[in-house]
């Protein structure tokens, strides 16, 4: 990466944090994964329950479970192979009333928003009420200009990625681009704005200058 380019995303990192306070969040520019890691680790006190929330790219670009896990915390990852459905379930619930809820957000727009799709509904959920403490990592690949722009990435690049990646058969899957399906394993049938910080939830958003998730 160049001068030039540091600039650019330096830039447009501290422009949605300054947005994102403005919102009435509490929001962090971190320069590097490492710096991002550091930074969630402080908000996360080593005996608290953690529910990750689906962003498995995001986080596993982070390692961010696998530290936690070592470092002693309780991990709710409905993610983790072998789980039966049930499990998965019981899990997602427990999510909803973690002490930390750790997520990533498909879109966050340089006036500081957030702007996210679910599948079920929980990741979203969760976002928004329940979790003592919402902590959203994204990479500066997902600033966008407006909620409009968000939208477009959306449908452009994180649906049908995650389609890809989870082996859903969707036309997406196959087109690179959402064809708004009617399918019954479609993945995009929530979708969400946080427009300001809800009052009764304390969300942390860490932007960091690398490329993380889809």
């Amino acid at each position: 990466m160049n001068e030039f380019q540091s600039w650019h995303i330096d830039t447009l990192g501290a422009k949605a944090v300054e947005a994102l306070i403005k919102n009435n969040f509490k929001a962090y520019y971190e320069k590097n994964r490492q710096e991002a890691v550091t930074q969630a680790l402080t908000l996360i006190q080593p005996d608290a329950t953690v529910g990750i929330g689906g962003s498995w790219t995001t986080c596993a670009d982070l390692s961010l479970a696998d530290i936690l896990e070592k470092r002693g915390n309780t991990i709710y990852n409905h993610g983790k192979p072998g789980l039966s459905a049930d499990e998965t379930m019981a899990i997602r619930r427990q999510q909803l009333t973690c002490d930390v809820f750790l997520a990533s957000s498909n879109a966050v727009t340089l006036d500081g928003k957030l702007v996210n799709v679910d599948g079920a509904g929980n990741r979203v959920a969760a976002m928004i009420f329940g979790p003592k403490r919402v902590i959203i990592i994204a990479g500066v690949n997902k600033i966008v200009r407006d909620v409009a722009d968000a939208e477009r990435r959306i449908e452009l690049y994180a649906a049908p990625l995650n389609n890809k990646r989870l082996g859903r058969p969707n036309p997406c899957a196959q087109t690179g681009i959402c064809m708004d399906c009617q399918s019954p394993s479609r993945i995009c049938n929530v979708t969400t704005i946080i427009r300001k910080c809800p009052p009764l939830t304390d969300i942390h958003v860490i932007i960091v200058g690398d490329d993380l998730g889809f």
